[in-house]
């Protein structure tokens, strides 16, 4: 052991590695894309898909195609036979097409583009005024991970051909015939060839970096609707030879749209604002462009999409700062102007989320672009708040003055939501000062588990007396907590915080979780790791969970984001062979068990027994069957999409009829567990 420690303490200059070419790529994956799960997967399709966007963001092409292929043969023999991802993904534009000339550096542009880090022409402003590219790593480090890449570029008339293996050109450059492209890739390149010049990215995911190499559809068509809202004009055309769908995005509205489309399901208070400029930095004559698009509806919930040029930005940065800061500004001078707040009366700047949607847009130059990490999640330029400002309070302020209808319902809407808030306040502190009275802040129903780690500790929540008391007796008490819940909980979907809170249960159960709601969350005071709904495998059963999703959505969102919510799923059968039981989970489960025993014993003694309830099972039955971590099984709730998850749970939750029961008509034969 002793001589190990001293072999460790040779530091020596022979230790210092310097990584060459794309390898800190390889070694080291999730600093470029973020991960290596299906995730950062997307993210290389984002990365090629934004070099065609970048293109028309700069004035050239306005025609993107996207393909999802099965990998072939060809491929295949490309690759040397080494083991490939199993799927393709081709982008294809009519741009000026990549830099085919010889670099400085010896090479050619193409191959410095996609083999060098920190290499591109978004550097500087003379090819690029605003793009998606930052730091030069994007279709480099695609390359990088992708176990085979193929590129054609088309330019003045020539098509021009490389491949790569793990971000390894195979051979220079060449010049190839229309015919050999249409051999190469014979699915996508029937309108690549006509164009006067472009660009042809076909890429593989190296299957020894990811955990997955499947493309979701679903995901693929949100990046592709994200670009298509934003950039007006432009027509995007999806094929999936994989699911044999082909799908075609064209929005002359821009964001206008995108606004539209995320109120579609819920009532407006009036028609959309939009506003679009461009601001200079006095310091630097920079020009940035702004965009923006707002409209409040009647619902109790925002939703407020940032993107800086093409990059979505869901943590937001310094452009959703100058936001807010610009709409609390207009709202609170309006409101005084017109008179509209009674004496004493204030908002502050969470009243104005309630029922708001907006969608900030900047177009900034890409040399100049600041955020956190590569993965452009939120963006940090102080510029871009002050852009934002200036240009979105001008325009709001006087939308608001030639609207002053418009203007009177949202300052209505605003102060409704202010009332609301100190109503909850009030409510939430007598909720505190009564706990505090009875000398514990746990409610009385609750059977707690021993444990206080609350890594290791779970809570099943459950509906009903018979439920709650097999539970309590079959549970493990050491890491699992009983909360038994009488009758349906509060719809949630249009409760404020104030009638959240009056409801008895869910005051109960708010306490129990011990993370507090409202202002007052914190994520870090959560007593349970794991938040289980528990419920009947019936109609009944699903309604009740889908209510506690929603009350969990909706004012407890956090617990949802960290992974913290599932789904108990109790079994819909018994079925008894001879002496021996099996639990099973749904009709055909119960049937293709008969047959097979049928196959293998035709004599056998067979009954099945269909669960009307949790509390028809004695205790024992519910934790072998639904509590047992070795057997039971569990549905991780997760947001994949936060605005499909908002707009199902409008439709399913709020007040309007046809589009619940469109919804339910479509989605009967297909539910899932995809919140």
């Amino acid at each position: 052991m002793a001589k190990s420690k001293q072999n460790n303490s040779n530091y020596e200059a022979t230790h210092i590695k310097v990584l060459e070419g794309l390898e800190p790529v390889r070694k080291r994956p999730g600093m470029y894309i973020g991960s290596t799960d299906s995730k950062g997967l997307h993210h290389l399709a984002k990365e090629i898909l934004d070099n065609a966007v970048d293109e028309a963001i700069a004035g050239y092409g306005k025609n993107i195609q996207l393909y999802r292929t099965k990998v072939n043969e060809v491929e295949q023999n490309l690759a040397k036979k080494q083991d490939l991802g199993q799927q393709a993904l081709t982008v294809v534009d009519n741009g000026r097409g990549i830099p085919v000339g010889k670099h400085k550096s010896g090479a050619s542009a193409l191959e410095v583009v996609l083999t060098k880090l920190h290499a591109g022409g978004k550097f500087e402003e003379t090819a690029y005024q605003a793009s998606g590219g930052l730091h030069g790593v994007g279709a480099s480090a695609v390359n990088a991970l992708s176990g085979l890449m193929q590129v054609v570029v088309k330019r003045e008339g020539k098509f021009h051909y490389q491949s790569y293996l793990k971000g390894t050109p195979q051979a220079k450059i060449k010049i190839i015939t229309a015919k050999k492209v249409q051999e190469l890739f014979p699915h996508t390149s029937e309108d690549f060839v006509n164009y006067q010049t472009g660009t042809l990215v076909k890429f593989i995911p190296d299957s020894s970096i990811f955990s997955t190499t499947k493309f979701s559809h679903k995901t693929l068509v949100q990046i592709i609707k994200d670009r298509a809202y934003l950039m007006a004009g432009i027509y995007f055309r999806f094929v999936d030879d994989i699911e044999d769908r082909t799908q075609h995005f064209y929005f002359e509205g821009g964001i206008r749209s995108l606004v539209e489309h995320l109120n579609m399901d819920k009532t407006k208070i009036h028609q959309v604002f939009y506003v679009e400029d461009s601001w200079e930095d006095e310091d630097t004559g920079k020009k940035i462009g702004v965009e923006v698009a707002l409209q409040y509806n009647d619902s109790y919930h925002d939703k407020v999409a940032s993107y800086v040029n093409v990059i979505r930005t869901p943590d937001g940065g310094t452009h959703i700062n100058g936001f807010r800061m610009a709409l609390s500004k207009v709202l609170r001078d309006y409101a005084e102007e017109h008179s509209l707040l009674k004496e004493n009366e204030s908002f502050v700047i969470d009243d104005l989320k309630e029922g708001l949607t907006a969608v900030v847009f900047v177009k900034m130059p890409a040399n100049d672009l600041q955020f956190e990490s590569q993965t452009k999640a939120k963006l940090n330029n102080s510029e871009a708040q002050s852009a934002v400002y200036y240009v979105f309070k001008q325009g709001f302020a006087t939308f608001l003055e030639e609207n002053p209808k418009i203007g009177k319902k949202i300052i209505e809407k605003v102060m409704l939501s202010a009332r609301a808030r100190l109503a909850a306040r009030a409510a939430k502190d007598a909720v505190i000062r009564k706990g505090a009275l009875e000398g514990s802040s746990l409610p009385g129903k609750l059977a707690d588990c021993q444990s206080r780690k609350p890594a290791e500790s779970e809570i099943y929540i459950v509906e009903g007396d018979s439920a709650g008391g097999s539970a309590k007796q079959g549970r493990d008490r050491k890491f699992q907590a009983i909360f038994p819940l009488r009758g349906k909980i509060l719809n949630t979907e249009r409760a404020r915080l104030d009638k959240v809170i009056a409801f008895e249960e869910l005051k109960n159960l708010v306490i129990a979780l011990g993370a507090g709601i409202g202002d007052t969350f914190d994520l870090d005071n959560l007593r349970y790791h794991r938040i289980i709904l528990m419920n009947d495998a019936d109609v009944d059963g699903e309604h009740i969970t889908t209510l506690g999703l929603t009350f969990f959505f909706r004012h407890l969102k956090p617990i949802v984001e960290a992974g913290h919510l599932y789904v108990a799923m109790p079994p819909l059968f018994k079925v008894t062979i001879g002496r021996k039981e099996h639990y099973v989970y749904s009709e055909a489960e119960k049937e293709q068990l008969i047959r097979k025993q049928q196959k293998k014993s035709p004599n056998s003694k067979i009954a099945s027994q269909r669960y009307k309830g949790l509390g028809e099972m004695n205790p024992e039955q519910l934790w072998e069957t639904t509590m047992d971590p070795e057997h039971r099984i569990l549905k991780k709730v997760t947001i994949a999409d936060a605005e499909k998850a908002d707009r199902t749970f409008s439709i399913l939750m709020g007040n309007k009829v046809p589009p619940r029961k469109k919804f339910i008509q479509t989605h009967a034969k297909l539910a899932e567990l995809d919140v």
